[in-house]
């Protein structure tokens, strides 16, 4: 597999050492709730993982991604609520774990902190003192000093100077030179912080990474990953502190960087009031439809989020959905047509992930499927194959299809929503369904129960079957 660095501009082979592929990812900062641009980056490192281990079941693929779980933005988020900064991450934590797992997210195998790793944080900030590419400050704290390195820069493509030009230079600090930067906070009044030679405080930003990315995968590793408003200064300084800390070039060997994601053609920001939370997004569309919109887009471009192309999603999911619900029988073993598609999804796939020519690929097996069905021919091998793809780019309800949706009277379905007030698109058949157990949840939760049970017997009398569980309401399709 091959996929651009953004350090040598070029595309660049993944290459296994000593039998591990070792991927860290940048994660969340929780001083509030994330939005869909967090949940949109992970899904495709969580695709590139899955892939990876799909593609080299010899080699160990080891994943990580942190927690910035004390920061500035915690401090003063937690300030303004008037709560604990370490309650305010950890709740954080907790509602945007819930939201992964509802997306489908691939977890970390490893998920540090930053609150857990202070030991080997200071012990690595102790070496790049002592390798004198920083210098410490009393009572203020330690600083890198860029200039030490020839090569600071070079994830970005910049110059000092330009670096320079773009920062506004504060009299009266106690800077070396502008853009030397802290790696260690000295404790101010109410602030949490832990000891260390320099005085108490907290690590600043950037050292966690590196630092935490050397301890669990190790001084080089192949593939270090996050969006592209790290690239500086976050990972240009990470790259940074590795360096002063073995004394060698050497830190991870590719660097990759995916788009940002657009609000109907601009950037979210909370100025605009564009921001579209995790919770939103569920609300709004189905997990893998948000998935499939993500990975329809080549991961280097921006992804603009629009209410028509997650229709056009969404739709999308139902025709793979449909492809694998029809009929049963035969091998299961891949056929000529699943081969073929196979061999262009892998294609595309070890290319620099180029997710939107997989998929391209999976739609033409399921048009495949369909004129194998209309033909009276078995088409379970290549629905088997189709399957098994799908599983790669994580659309996990494709993995477990709720039945075969054509026996669903689209009719039927708008005089159910139409009798209970629920507005959908008829040819969404799946999203239809999902957005009337959302209105039997809400009757629930306001104990209307002769409403839910109304819209429970509607589904039923469709041939539509709902179970209710500890994670809520399930539906299948009556065989």
């Amino acid at each position: 597999m091959r996929l651009r660095s953004t350090l040598s501009g070029s595309v660049e082979e993944v290459v296994p050492e000593q039998g591990r592929i070792g991927v860290y990812v940048c994660g969340v900062t929780p001083y509030t709730e994330s939005h869909i641009g967090h949940a949109m980056s992970l899904l495709v490192y969580g695709v590139l993982i899955r892939y990876l281990r799909w593609r080299h079941a010899d080699v160990e693929v080891r994943y990580v991604s942190n927690y910035t779980d004390v920061d500035d933005k915690i401090i003063e988020r937690a300030l303004e609520l008037g709560e604990d900064p370490a309650a305010l991450a950890q709740q954080n934590i907790d509602l945007w774990e819930a939201q992964q797992a509802a997306l489908g997210i691939l977890a970390p195998d490893v998920r540090p902190r930053v609150t857990t790793e202070i030991d080997g944080i200071v012990g690595a900030i102790g070496r790049i003192l002592g390798n004198g590419h920083a210098y410490a400050v009393p009572g203020v704290g330690v600083y890198f000093r860029v200039r030490s390195l020839p090569g600071y820069g070079k994830l970005s493509h910049r110059t000092l100077d330009e670096m320079r030009a773009g920062t506004r230079e504060e009299p009266g600090r106690e800077k070396e030179f502008p853009l030397d930067f802290a790696l260690w906070k000295g404790a101010k009044p109410g602030e949490p912080s832990w000891p260390s030679p320099w005085g108490p405080g907290r690590p600043g930003w950037h050292i966690e990474c590196s630092a935490m990315a050397q301890r669990y995968l190790g001084v080089t590793f192949a593939v270090h990953g996050g969006g592209t408003d790290l690239v500086f200064p976050h990972h240009e300084n990470e790259i940074a502190q590795a360096e002063a800390v073995t004394g060698a070039g050497s830190f991870a060997r590719l660097w990759m960087h995916n788009g940002m994601v657009l609000r109907d053609g601009e950037k979210m920001s909370k100025s605009l009031d564009n921001v579209v939370s995790v919770a939103e997004a569920l609300r709004l569309w189905r997990p893998d439809a948000l998935r499939l919109f993500v990975l329809s887009k080549h991961y280097r471009q921006p992804t603009n989020l629009t209410d028509e192309a997650m229709m056009a999603a969404q739709r999308g999911v139902d025709r793979l959905s449909q492809a694998l619900a029809e009929g049963s029988g035969g091998s299961g073993e891949p056929a000529p047509a699943g081969a073929a598609h196979r061999a262009r999804f892998v294609e595309a796939m070890d290319e620099d992930l180029n997710t939107a020519q997989a998929l391209a690929a999976l739609f033409d097996l399921a048009r495949a499927i369909n004129r194998l069905r209309e033909a009276g021919a078995d088409a379970s091998a290549e629905r088997a194959t189709l399957r098994e793809l799908a599983s790669v780019l994580g659309l996990g309800l494709l993995s477990d299809a709720q039945g075969d949706l054509s026996r669903i009277s689209p009719a039927e379905l708008v005089e159910i929503t139409t009798r209970f007030g629920v507005a959908r698109a008829a040819t969404d058949v799946a999203g239809t369904i999902e957005a009337l157990l959302e209105r039997r949840q809400a009757a629930r939760s306001e104990r209307d129960f002769a409403l839910s049970d109304a819209i429970r017997e509607a589904l039923a009398s469709a041939g539509i079957d709902v179970q209710d569980g500890p994670q809520g309401a399930r539906w299948s399709v009556r065989a």
